[in-house]
Order: C-alpha cells, then sequence, then structure tokens
C-alpha cells in the first residue's frame, strides 16, 4: 500500500456510514446502468445525429470511440488477469477501513476474486469521455466531469478501487481513445462501416443500438455467460 492511496481512501472513508441515505446513493449510481455510463452512450448517439459541417468527421470519431471502448474494457481484463493480483480495499482487512461495499453483498463475491488495478469502469467511460470532447469541447467537459463523479468516485468512496487504479484506468483509457482518433486511423476504421452503414441502415442501426447497451451495461451478460461456460465446460 502506498502512502497516496492510503492518504486518499482514509479521507474519503472519514465520511462513509455518516449518512445512510448518502452511501445507498453512491451504491445505487454505481448500480445503475443509466449512472455506470448510459448518459455517455446518449451523448455520443447525440453526436452521431447532430446537424454540421462537420458530421463525417463526427461519425467517425463516434465509430472510433466505440471502438476504442471495447479495446479499453478488454485492455483492463487482460492487465488484470496478468497483473500480480491486487486486493478490493473493501476485502483488505489489512487497511482497518470499512466501505459501504459490504452493504451491497450481491457483487462483493465476484468482486473479490477480481484484481483490483486497473479500473476497467475508468478505462471505459473515460475513452468514451474522451471521444465526446474530441468531438466537442463543452460537451466533453460535461462526460469527464460526469465520468469522475458518477463513476469513478463513487469506485473508490464504496472501497472497490484504489485511487491509483482509477487514474491509471483513466490514463489508459484516454491514450487509447486519442490512438484511435488519429485522422489516419480513424479514417481508415471508420470508412468501411460508414460505407456499411449507408448500404444496410436497418441492420446497421440495430447492430449499434445493441452494441449501445451492452457497453453501457459492460456486457455483463456475455461476461456472465462466460464464465458458466467456462466454469462447466
Amino acid at each position: 500500500m502506498n502512502a497516496f492511496d492510503l492518504a486518499i481512501l482514509r479521507f474519503v472513508n472519514h465520511f462513509a456510514f455518516r449518512s445512510t441515505l448518502f452511501d445507498y446513493m453512491a451504491m445505487a449510481i454505481e448500480k445503475f446502468y443509466f449512472t455506470r455510463g448510459l448518459g455517455l452512450i446518449c451523448l455520443l448517439w447525440w453526436i452521431w445525429f447532430r446537424n454540421g459541417p462537420d458530421v463525417r468527421r463526427d461519425r467517425e470519431i463516434v465509430i472510433c470511440t466505440a471502438v476504442a471502448t471495447m479495446l479499453a474494457l478488454f485492455t483492463g481484463r487482460l492487465l488484470a488477469h496478468y497483473l500480480p493480483f491486487r486486493l478490493r480495499p473493501f476485502a483488505d482487512p489489512a487497511l482497518a477501513l470499512r466501505f459501504p461495499a459490504e452493504v451491497s453483498t450481491c457483487r462483493v463475491p465476484v468482486l473479490r476474486s477480481w484484481s483490483s488495478f486497473p479500473s476497467d469502469h475508468a478505462m471505459m467511460w473515460c475513452a468514451v469521455a474522451t471521444g465526446v470532447y474530441l468531438a466537442s469541447r463543452r460537451l466533453g467537459i460535461v462526460a469527464f466531469v460526469y465520468t469522475i463523479a458518477f463513476i469513478c468516485f463513487p469506485r473508490i468512496y464504496l472501497g472497490m478501487h484504489y485511487p491509483t487504479d482509477v487514474l491509471a484506468g483513466a490514463v489508459l483509457g484516454v491514450v487509447i481513445c486519442l490512438l484511435l482518433n488519429h485522422a489516419v486511423i480513424r479514417r481508415r476504421l471508420a470508412t468501411p462501416v460508414l460505407d456499411w452503414s449507408v448500404k444496410y441502415q436497418g441492420a446497421f442501426y440495430v447492430g449499434a443500438f445493441l452494441l449501445s447497451f451492452e457497453l453501457a451495461s459492460q456486457f455483463d451478460e456475455l461476461r456472465k455467460l462466460s464464465e458458466f461456460l467456462w466454469e462447466n465446460a
């Protein structure tokens, strides 16, 4: 445990259990799909359909941001699997801290077996916020504030991640999105998708809707299915 993480955790934990309403609000914000990222997905849809002289560029950014978000989630899972295991704060008795996350029993057993570093939530949604920022600076600032307040902070407050987990995830998410949105890469990646969206509009928007749902839920159903098949194979 480094001094940076410990100092922030102790400061944030100082406010835990002082207000039952605040604690349950933090747990609700962490659980609900809308506050976990659906609002950011809505911003991507707005960027896709807004009118203006840069419609093609906007849509290229949306496509590359969606790819970056999936890549961020995949990268986060790989890093968590192959890097040294890091116990989550709420499950570490050495910290001598109590976190509201222990009240949320439905997800605790799963989280105990997942390494804390890095935060895949921070990676995913900071990637989305970066894409929104590239398309609109004003909306991007809103997206980053939303990500910090509704996605990153609750996970530290509830003891699900250390601050450095979130910081590392955020940096990786931003970098991945910026790389895929480099002008040359963006055009090569987005052009065939845009062509397909014009040629097969119905199938494209059905797929886009399904992808949006999976991103908002962070592929919960697919992960549960893969875990079931892995355990029963």
